[in-house]
């Protein structure tokens, strides 16, 4: 991931990167000299540092040192999904170690190879991409998409990372139970009417593979090359804290669902992946199946379901904001987002 180190975050100590340093020896890598750390990301998900030791790079993943809940911010998670994608021939970071005891540092963390690329998130970013890459971007992460749903999970040693059935009907109680914890009241009666429209659909699951739960343009690490060496390629895919085993339609609904506008209110910025340069959701869902992905099943309904998910990961965001439990900026738009969320998702279903 790319972006400045935020003046507010935590820094590794001389001890803890020593601590670190020890756990990376241990699993076989090799160090050239002490390691200095640069936070690159952090504040909604897990803080992300460049690790260096003057001749090589690595990437480390930790939680945040306040604020952590149990389930999220799983680097073990992470770094177990990876390790398994990895020998199976998706675009991962590839994986070094993984420490689970917090005497090292106070927080679990997973480091892995540092791989060179660049990330697309805001809409400037976008403009560096002319009109010929980003077409063939957009279908170098559609390819990529599908080529993670045709691993076999069980095969790649993922058979238990998440239960392989009824996976839609499991989103829709948890997130209608999360809309009763962080929902406005003022707008619980759409809620209410999606989420009991979804729970009463019936979803039917023909496909199961490993579902990413946040895959979109900047969740990649991208080497933009010109035509002539090959094009734009996809490196890298990160972030994969939501990762579990599930439908994979939900999946691709939940690429097409962050092309609404109202991602921008979520993330707090004019992001990449809701500009108009882009395919609309039902575009990059024909993309996607003439990539070879799974059938979109219920399309519409799984469409509809990653709006209310992304509804009340609004109202969540929000929720944290009114009650002091954020820091920084781009916080105090989310709320605006949610009701054109419950409204596209009415639609839909």
């Amino acid at each position: 991931m790319s972006g400045e180190p935020a003046a507010s975050s935590p820094e590794l100590s001389p001890d803890e990167l020593a601590a670190v340093g020890e756990r990376m020896l241990a699993a076989g890598a090799q160090l050239e000299g002490p390691l200095t750390a640069r936070l690159i990301a952090g504040g909604r998900s897990n803080l992300t540092y460049r690790l260096d030791d003057g001749a090589s790079a690595w990437v480390l993943r930790m939680p945040p040192r306040s604020g952590r809940t149990p389930s999220a911010h799983d680097v073990a998670r992470e770094f177990r999904v990876t390790s398994a994608l990895a020998s199976a021939g998706v675009p991962v970071a590839p994986p070094v170690v993984l420490c689970e005891d917090e005497a090292a540092i106070g927080l679990p963390f997973a480091v892995a190879a540092f791989v060179p690329g660049r990330t697309v998130q805001s809409r400037t970013d976008l403009d560096d991409l002319d009109d010929v890459a980003l077409e063939a971007t957009v279908a170098r992460l559609v390819e990529t998409l599908a080529g993670l749903h045709a691993v076999d999970h069980v095969a790649a040693g993922l058979e238990g990372f998440g239960r392989p059935d009824g996976y839609a009907a499991r989103q829709v109680r948890r997130w209608s139970g999360q809309w009763d914890i962080v929902g406005d009241p003022a707008l619980s009666p759409l809620a209410t009417e999606l989420g009991g429209r979804l729970a009463a659909a019936g979803f039917e699951q023909r496909s199961t593979g490993v579902v990413h739960g946040d895959y979109r343009i900047d969740n990649t690490l991208l080497s933009l090359r010109s035509p002539e060496d090959g094009g734009p390629q996809v490196e890298a895919v990160v972030d994969w804290e939501l990762s579990t085993i599930g439908d994979p339609v939900a999946d691709v609904a939940m690429m097409c669902v962050y092309r609404h506008a109202a991602l921008d209110l979520v993330l707090g910025f004019p992001t990449a992946w809701t500009s108009e340069r882009l395919p609309a959701p039902d575009a990059l869902a024909a993309a996607y199946e003439a990539a070879g992905g799974v059938p979109l099943v219920d399309w519409d309904r799984h469409l509809a379901l990653g709006y209310f998910k992304l509804a009340v990961i609004a109202a969540g965001i929000d929720h944290r904001y009114r009650a002091g439990a954020t820091h920084g900026e781009g916080f105090d738009s989310a709320a605006r987002a949610v009701e054109p969320l419950l409204e596209a998702g009415l639609q839909r279903v």
